[in-house]
C-alpha cells in the first residue's frame, strides 16, 4: 500500500482523511514525523494547499496530500475565507472563531454561506503537475451552535436538505457530503485511475 503524508497539524482533518482513505493508502500525519509547518502566505485555497503540500513533501520525500479549507458567509463578502482557522485571531481555538463569527452576523438575516476545500496531491516537492481538486458545501449561518460532531465551524453550518447543522451529522454521512468528503472522493478517483 502506498504511503503518504497529510499535510495538516489539524487533528479533525487528520481523523476525517483518515477515515476516508482506510484500505487505499497507508497515511501518516506530518505532526508523526515532526514536519516543522510554514507559514500559510498564499492569496486563495489552492495557494495554501500546494505551499502545506510542497513542505511536508519536501521534509518526508514522501508523496503528500494537503488541503485547505475555509467558510465563506455571502453577508460578510467572503469572510473569514482562507483566515478561518483564525479569524478571530492567531492560534484562536475554533469556539473563538464561532463566537467571532457570530458576532460579526448578528444583525444579518442574509445567512447564506459555503464551505470551500482546495485540496492537491503531490508526488514529491519539485512535482510541477499537482492533482487540484476545489469543492463547495452550501448551507446557511445559524444563529448558535449545534452538535457535538466535527470540529471549526461545523456546530452553526445548517444544511436545509438535512434539516440539521453539520456537526449533528454522523461522520460516515458527513465524510460523504462535506466539502472535503466530496473533494477527496474525486481525487481518490483520479489517483486510482492512473495507477
Amino acid at each position: 500500500m502506498k504511503k503518504i503524508i497529510l499535510a495538516t497539524g489539524n487533528l479533525g482533518k487528520v481523523r476525517e482523511l483518515n477515515a476516508m482513505l482506510k484500505g487505499h493508502y497507508s497515511v501518516v500525519s506530518q505532526k508523526d514525523l515532526q514536519v516543522k509547518e510554514v507559514p500559510e502566505t498564499g492569496t486563495s485555497f489552492i495557494e495554501n494547499a500546494l505551499i502545506k503540500a510542497r513542505n511536508a513533501s519536501l521534509q518526508t520525500k514522501l508523496p503528500a496530500l494537503a488541503d485547505d479549507s475555509g467558510l465563506e458567509v455571502e453577508a460578510l463578502d467572503g469572510k473569514p475565507g482562507i483566515y478561518s482557522a483564525r479569524y478571530s485571531r492567531e492560534g484562536a481555538s475554533d469556539e473563538e472563531n464561532v463566537n467571532k463569527l457570530l458576532l460579526n452576523m448578528e444583525h444579518h438575516n442574509y445567512r447564506k454561506a459555503h464551505f470551500c476545500c482546495a485540496m492537491v496531491y503531490i508526488n514529491d516537492a519539485e512535482d510541477a503537475n499537482p492533482i487540484i481538486i476545489e469543492r463547495r458545501w452550501e448551507g446557511e449561518i445559524l444563529r448558535e451552535p449545534i452538535g457535538a460532531n466535527g470540529f471549526g465551524y461545523d456546530p452553526i453550518f445548517y444544511l436545509k436538505g438535512y434539516s440539521c447543522s453539520s456537526a449533528q451529522l454522523e461522520p460516515e454521512v458527513k465524510n460523504k457530503i462535506s466539502h472535503r468528503g466530496q473533494a477527496l472522493n474525486d481525487l481518490l478517483s483520479k489517483l486510482l485511475s492512473v495507477e
